[in-house]
């Protein structure tokens, strides 16, 4: 179920296409990652699954050019509860679902089709990715 769930976040999100795959390009592989999420009570919240690209297998200045993920400093953080003491304010937290499904990318790259969901008739097909997956090296780039 939990694969289910991400499959159709890609799917829904036009995350890649399938296409034909350059002679000069070599895809890379993925995998899946699966995790237990915890209520407070330590119980059982649900099953969460992740498709991860192996970007470890890309290289700088070859496949990509720019990582740079701006990220809030503690200090900021800090002086924002303050700021929401004092005037009495109230804080929400959020959760993105899929963050990284979010980010168009702006290089080719190719991924082989995950296991259990290679689609019939499109077997030697590869995944072009649209938008960044999770274990891309500019994946916190493009979400910003």
């Amino acid at each position: 179920e939990a694969i289910n769930d991400e499959i159709d976040s890609i799917m829904g999100n036009n995350t890649w296409v399938l296409a034909d795959l350059h002679t000069s390009c070599k895809p890379l592989g993925c995998k899946w990652i699966f995790k237990i999420k915890l209520k407070v009570d330590r119980t059982i919240k649900n099953f969460k699954a992740m498709l991860v690209i192996q970007g470890f297998k890309h290289k700088s200045r070859i496949d990509y050019f720019y990582t740079y993920a701006p990220v809030a400093r503690i200090s900021t953080i800090r002086l924002m509860i303050a700021m929401v003491s004092i005037h009495n304010l109230i804080i929400h937290q959020m959760d993105v679902k899929i963050p990284f499904l979010n980010g168009d990318l702006e290089e080719e790259v190719y991924m082989n089709q995950p296991h259990g969901f290679i689609m019939l008739g499109n077997e030697i097909k590869v995944c072009k990715l649209i938008k960044s997956l999770y274990g891309l090296k500019q994946a916190p780039k493009q979400w910003n």
